[in-house]
């Protein structure tokens, strides 16, 4: 299943991402910000995920679907990013 892209798609996903940089200020560890952003997102996508069906039942049926699809998706972004990060790490890790 592909993520659904709109015009606003990447200024939303920005904004998520400054949100996290600016809790990143230095007396918060990063991975503790990861943390937190990780469990909101996770939150949310199980909301907006239950939102999608019409009763608890259903969504209890489709309920290890609709895991594989969020995890197969973040899988996808994540490896993407990743080697993004490899391939110009000095760059994208400049102070």
């Amino acid at each position: 299943m592909q993520i659904p892209i709109d015009k606003e798609f990447f200024n939303r996903s920005n904004a998520y991402i400054q949100l996290a940089n600016a809790q990143c200020d230095g007396k918060i560890a990063v991975a503790l910000v990861n943390g937190s952003f990780m469990y909101g997102l996770s939150r949310f996508s199980a909301w907006s995920t239950a939102a999608n069906h019409p009763s608890g039942e259903s969504l209890r049926t489709h309920r290890q679907e609709e895991i594989d699809i969020l995890v197969d998706q973040f899988r996808s972004m994540l490896e993407g990013h990743m080697d993004e990060h490899i391939a110009d790490f000095d760059k994208l890790m400049a102070p």
